[in-house]
């Protein structure tokens, strides 16, 4: 047996005693307060799983709650760690094997950690899909390239950005601390709005270089000889990746995971309004893709809208439209129609059929709602919930018996017209002013819409008819998915005037995202400018009567809300346009289900 050693002196004093440490905790209530949870991922050596404590200290000091995540690739401990955090920090270390971007390894490529490659670029996938905040750190930064469209150079003499000169060294040999080298960044960046500076100096540590972002992401820094050495979302998304090692920057790096700690913390609020709010989209196309064959029920590329993408936007309703193709110049009903069918009627009946199927086949998971009451229960047993519309009331034909079928078949809604004029009214595109607003088998159609409590929709209906509507109908009518003339001058948009007009109705306007209604440039079309309409209509109106009606499907979906997955980025910008969580409320369902209410009242 060897000699036992002595443990040395300690000079620091140390109250070893539990319960007075415990005193203090439990002196107060709550025991501790609420932080954002950060996950950072470990590295992987030998049998070692953990992280450099400079990651940890760092999202303590700006506040956060650090988590380290092993790279693991099951797919369901991965899905539950990411409902758990608030950020996701990826963090350094070793090369990624090529062959994830379909190429076969360089003389020149280091060490790789086939180990780490798999769950992080998962994980940083799904966290993605969820909204989830990134920042990524060196290796993290050339994660986040991989794992969404971009791409990295094996060596970063392979790098088509280098220039030849100047030559810098990007792997020093200096403390980690010691800053070797400058950035320069972009001014219209995120980056620059956290440093203020153009002209910052850096430490570097790595080879590998991103040197292809993607759609998701552009450069924002480069380092003089031309290499990318950080990069963010295209989508004003809380993404953000860096070359250096800012954890060990001390204060000037904890700026960085400052702003990391702080959209952590909107994004938890985010998903604290969504789990006590009633979340609604008013308008939504995907039963167009029907013919197309869309699964619902899977994560399907062809639309925007699905169980995947509602669960990962914490969307809890949709109310999907039966479509109902108009003929024109010439054309039959069966020159228009998706399937063949008898008519418009039997049309709107088939696409409810395929919607109650839907339904169906998965009870557990989804549920039809008439009602608040309906979609409300739904939401407490954990399901998603579906309601109907009808955008064209061309599917009611010339029978007023045909408003009680669909209202007893679950119609929440009509659109009382689409693009040209029909039996009911004139619309506001390819308008021939046929009745000079609403025909009189309109009138008697709307006043059985509000005997059986089916809501009036004058999105798609001329200015006209608009008013006209308005003046008919006994009870509040609504605008699924229109938007404010005044920021983009097309036919579709409401004027200050019906904006007004509809909230003396106690109707609601809800904006939606259609580039065209947008902005007049739809490629400048984004979820800021949709913020904008909303707003405006705010201002009009009173926060009491807007929402969102997406139309996504529909040709709905811009840059930074693009489907349904998103939805907490509408939430997220609502937080920093500083709208409370009351009016939160009111817009993301509240205001659509009074409108709706009432009318159930009237109805009954």
């Amino acid at each position: 047996m060897g000699e036992s050693m002595a443990l040395p002196l300690v000079s620091i004093q140390v109250d070893y005693n539990l319960e007075n440490h415990l005193k203090t905790i439990y002196s107060r209530y709550p025991e501790g307060r609420r932080k954002p949870v950060v996950g950072i991922t470990a590295n992987h050596k030998d049998i070692n799983t953990g992280v450099r404590d400079r990651y940890c200290q760092q999202v303590v000091a700006a506040g956060g709650v650090p988590v380290i995540i092993p790279p693991v690739d099951d797919a369901d401990v991965i899905i539950e760690t990411l409902e758990r955090i608030d950020a996701l920090l990826l963090t350094g270390g070793a090369d990624h094997d090529p062959h994830w971007m379909g190429e076969e390894p360089s003389p020149l490529l280091g060490n790789v950690n086939e180990v780490r490659d798999l769950p992080e670029l998962l994980i940083t996938r799904l966290a993605f899909n969820r909204q989830v905040p990134i920042l990524g750190i060196c290796r993290g930064i050339q994660t986040m390239a991989i794992a969404l469209g971009g791409h990295v150079a094996q060596d970063l003499s392979l790098s088509p950005n280098l220039k030849p000169s100047p030559v810098l060294k990007h792997s020093q040999e200096e403390e980690r601390d010691v800053k070797t080298h400058s950035v320069t960044i972009d001014k219209c960046s995120t980056l620059y709005s956290i440093y203020a500076c153009e002209k910052l100096q850096v430490n570097s540590f790595h080879h590998q270089v991103v040197d292809s972002m993607g759609s998701f992401f552009r450069a924002v820094a480069w380092s003089d000889d031309g290499l990318i050495e950080a990069m963010e979302s295209t989508e004003h998304k809380a993404l953000l990746g860096v070359q250096w090692h800012p954890e060990w920057l001390e204060e000037e790096g904890l700026q960085l995971f400052r702003w990391l700690v702080d959209e952590a913390a909107v994004y938890a609020h985010a998903k604290d309004i969504h789990g006590k709010t009633l979340t609604i989209d008013s308008h939504c196309d995907t039963p167009m893709f029907f013919p197309q064959g869309a699964d619902f029920s899977r994560r399907d590329d062809k639309i925007l809208v699905d169980f995947h993408k509602m669960t990962d936007g914490r969307q809890d309703v949709v109310t999907m439209v039966a479509y109902v193709p108009q003929p024109v110049d010439g054309k039959t009903w069966h020159d228009v129609a998706p399937f063949p069918c008898e008519g418009p009627k039997a049309y709107a009946d088939l696409i409810f059929d395929k919607m109650e199927a839907i339904i169906n086949a998965h009870p557990e998971h989804i549920a039809k709602a008439c009602n608040f009451d309906e979609a409300l229960r739904n939401k407490y047993m954990g399901k998603k919930s579906v309601m109907f519309g009808i955008e064209n009331a061309l599917a009611i034909e010339n029978d007023l018996d045909n408003v009680r079928h669909f209202a007893e078949r679950g119609a929440v809604y009509f659109t009382l017209c689409h693009n040209g004029d029909n039996q009911i009214c004139d619309s506001a595109r390819k308008s021939l002013n046929t009745w000079g607003g609403v025909s009189p088998f309109g009138e008697k159609v709307i006043h059985e819409m509000n005997r059986y409590g089916v809501t009036v929709d004058l999105s798609h209906a001329g200015e006209r008819s608009f008013y006209d509507a308005i003046e008919i109908s006994s009870a509040p009518v609504v605008c699924s998915h229109s938007n404010c003339k005044a920021l983009c001058n097309h036919e579709r948009n409401l004027t200050d005037d019906q904006l007004r007009a509809l909230a003396q109705a106690d109707g609601v306007c809800q904006i939606t995202l259609y580039e065209g209604f947008v902005a007049e440039n739809p490629s400048e079309a984004d979820i800021i400018k949709a913020i904008d309409h909303l707003n405006h209509a705010v201002r009009l109106m009173g926060v009491e009567h807007v929402g969102l009606g997406t139309d996504f499907d529909g040709d709905g979906g811009i840059r930074g809300i693009r489907n349904s997955s998103e939805m907490l980025q509408f939430t997220r910008q609502l937080l920093k346009n500083r709208y409370s969580d009351e009016e939160i409320a009111l817009i993301w369902g509240g205001n659509w289900i009074r409108a709706l209410r009432r009318l159930e009242v009237k109805g009954s």
